[in-house]
């Protein structure tokens, strides 16, 4: 009798035990089925705060501000105290710092394994979104293994050897011939097609494109980068942000091993390089609408973050405007005679926003950048981290 209670006692032990495992793997530390990153410059308080008056007055509400866990990112290069847009997205996609230029490469220019190139191995679906280039150095940063992040020709051909299941943005011309140098540059549109890539040109292209197929989906929507929102005419073909994002998450997410998408808000960066300061709070917006969408769409078992990988050009939004004031209420000379934004260098835009230091282009600003999250790993942002810490969060997470 005795042994029969020692025996039961065991079992009901190990029984317990087995379901304290069960619990733990499929509950307690249960991965999320969609993991998206945004990036962007100027994630930065500044920016983010303009943003929110433009939108709707100093009681409006960003969706970013919402997110309830929020870090301050440094986020130094190897070799310089600020990055580069290539070291940066790097630092992001390897969760390693190098020099400026190099794209996940290390010293010795031995190539760095990425977040989308371990995602693709645990079986989960990868994709890239860009309102600027594919071929730019941050989105390149996850897909391409370069030297220098100038090689536009090499990134493209990496570009078309990736296995990414999904990328849509702009720059085509960076896999077409060059009329004056075609024997230099194959068509890679044309290599991609014989990949058996869907290749889409138009939102109603991408609107159209089947969620379960196999095959990978290419969006080329622009022949460099594609237009800003106040430039884009009524009954334009070129896709928004968000139009992105969501198409990106109805396609991913057909994959019951889940999925990681990199978005990268590179307009902001066009806009702040040459000091157009209401198109660089408009794309903060618009990177802020695409953030919303990914909630809505990706929903509550989804990790999203948002981080900064620089700031450019020193943007300050100055002066007392009244609580309610939105929009065009916050651009120009204020009364007083002073320019409500003013820039710390770059080629200097309207008079009404003079720069402090003049130079061709807008140069980075040394300061740390917002990182901002929601869903399961994203409690891990708190007080001061490297930008390699994203990398970290996000890989625990696949």
């Amino acid at each position: 009798m005795k042994l029969r209670n020692q025996l039961l006692a065991l079992i009901c032990l190990l029984l317990f035990v087995a379901l304290g495992v069960v619990y733990f793997r499929t509950v307690a530390t249960a991965k999320p089925f969609g993991i998206i990153l945004f990036v962007s410059d100027g994630m930065v308080a500044r920016h983010l705060t303009a943003a929110r008056l433009y939108e709707g007055g100093a009681d409006h509400r960003l969706t970013i501000d919402g997110f309830p866990h929020v870090a301050l990112v440094r986020n130094s290069a190897n070799d310089f105290a600020v990055p580069d847009a290539a070291s940066a997205g790097t630092a992001l996609a390897t969760g390693k710092k190098v020099n400026h230029r190099r794209l996940s490469v290390d010293a010795r220019g031995q190539p760095l394994p990425t977040l989308l190139e371990l995602a693709r191995e645990q079986g989960r679906r990868i994709g890239v979104v860009t309102n600027g280039r594919l071929t730019d150095p941050a989105p390149a940063a996850f897909y391409a293994h370069l030297a220098d992040s100038r090689e536009d020709a090499a990134i493209a051909e990496q570009f078309t050897a990736a296995k990414l299941d999904l990328a849509l943005g702009g720059g085509a011309s960076s896999f077409q011939p060059d009329d004056k140098n075609s024997d230099k540059r194959p068509d890679l549109i044309a290599a991609m097609k014989t990949q058996g890539r869907e290749i889409v040109r138009t939102k109603a292209e991408l609107e159209s494109a089947a969620a379960f197929q196999e095959k990978a989906l290419v969006g080329l929507f622009s022949a460099a980068e594609l237009a800003h929102a106040d430039q884009v005419e009524s009954g334009s073909q070129q896709p928004s942000l968000a139009d992105m994002v969501r198409r990106a998450i109805e396609l991913l997410e057909t994959n019951r091993n889940g999925y990681v998408l990199i978005v990268d808000a590179s307009l902001i960066t066009r806009a702040a390089e040459r000091n157009e300061g209401e198109r660089v709070i408009q794309e903060t917006a618009a990177l802020d609408q695409a953030i919303a969408t990914a909630v809505k769409y990706a929903g509550d078992k989804s990790l999203i973050c948002a981080v900064g990988k620089h700031a450019i050009g020193g943007m300050s939004l100055n002066g007392f405007p009244l609580k309610q004031d939105h929009g065009v209420a916050l651009l120009g000379m204020y009364p007083e005679g002073y320019p409500s934004i003013t820039w710390a260098t770059g080629p200097g835009g309207a008079k009404t926003e003079p720069t402090a230091f003049t130079t061709a282009s807008a140069v980075h600003t040394a300061e740390d950048v917002i990182a901002a999250g929601r869903g399961s790993g994203a409690e891990k942002l708190h007080g001061f981290i490297e930008n390699t810490a994203i990398f970290e969060l996000l890989r625990e997470a696949l």
